[in-house]
């Protein structure tokens, strides 16, 4: 019985009908990442993991993991004060890269909360 768990888990992975391959490969750090700064913001219970955990399956599905990376860094660097950060306030691909997350997003609100 061992035996045959063991090789059926190796077909799915090989698949690539797995979790990483409908989250669009996103690392495991990421999403844990997502879902932790999602329950902090969102209370530390058990409905809050379920909610942020959807919420980040749900943005994997639209979003591929570098442009979430992308996004996630010019927002990130928005919040630096002065001149520094005008360029991630300004350029029209840095708009339209945090444009597409807070779509994700929106539509993971919608899902799951």
């Amino acid at each position: 019985m061992r035996t045959f768990a063991a090789v059926w888990i190796a077909a799915l992975v090989a698949s690539g009908s797995g979790l990483a391959a409908e989250r669009n490969a996103y690392p495991t750090v990421a999403i844990a990442d997502y879902v932790f700064g999602c329950m902090a913001s969102n209370g530390q219970t058990r409905e809050a993991l379920e909610r942020c955990s959807c919420s980040i399956d749900v943005i994997a599905s639209i979003l591929p993991h570098d442009k979430y990376v992308e996004a996630e860094t010019v927002m990130r660097l928005r919040q630096v004060g002065g001149e520094k950060s005008t360029l991630f306030r300004t350029a029209p691909a840095m708009r339209a890269a945090v444009a597409t997350l807070k779509r994700a997003q929106a539509e993971a609100e919608i899902r799951c909360f």
